[in-house]
């Protein structure tokens, strides 16, 4: 196994580090922030290092495998939905973003898996692809240490207790993570249509 591949596996292997941290009951805070939440950022940031890194490594020595095609996509999938469903179960984010996300991976998936079988190419990532996945590991990041949820501000009731770093940074995720669902939509609707010659009986 080559080590893009190992990158790759390394990163699946963090998901169920990352989720197993809130049950640790690790206590203790830096700046307001619980450090549960700060070593789940951390290995978030180190699993997507890994998936810049094994991609670019695979390319520049020409290790791309079969393999890797299978197994890459499926890392990243994994590791956005559990970082997205931590976030659901601790208040900070909408249930509905990570169906929307959930949606979107399902419907790509079947296009892929359709013009496979017909021999078709698949569409390269478009400009909504780069920035659903530049906008979204971001978000996340930043969501995993915002002492507050999406789009804290706009309620009347929270605004009043922010600090002004604590307003600035709720506002930054929270648009950084509302454009990566728009860009989410968009860049499944481009796959979709480009490829809508493959939907049709012949």
């Amino acid at each position: 196994m080559n080590l893009p591949n190992k990158l790759t596996l390394f990163r699946i292997i963090l998901v169920p580090i990352m989720v197993i941290i809130p049950y640790l009951n690790i206590q203790g805070e830096i700046a307001g922030i619980p450090i549960t939440w700060i070593i789940i950022d951390a290995i978030f940031i180190i699993a997507s290092i890994t998936d810049k890194l094994d991609g670019t490594l695979a390319r520049k020595n020409n290790q791309v495998t079969t393999f890797g095609k299978f197994l890459d996509p499926i890392a990243d999938k994994i590791l956005v939905l559990a970082a997205m469903i931590m976030l659901v179960e601790n208040g900070k984010l909408p249930a509905w973003i990570p169906v929307i996300v959930l949606f979107r991976e399902f419907a790509v998936s079947g296009y892929r898996l359709i013009a496979s079988q017909q021999g078709g190419q698949v569409i390269a990532a478009s400009m909504w692809g780069k920035l659903k996945t530049v906008t979204q590991m971001i978000s996340i990041i930043m969501m995993f240490v915002d002492k507050n949820a999406f789009f804290e501000f706009l309620r009347s009731s929270s605004i009043q207790s922010m600090t002004t770093f604590s307003l600035i940074f709720n506002i930054i995720t929270s648009i950084l993570m509302l454009i990566s669902v728009i860009a989410t939509v968009f860049s499944g609707y481009d796959y979709l249509k480009g490829g809508k010659e493959y939907f049709k009986d012949k």
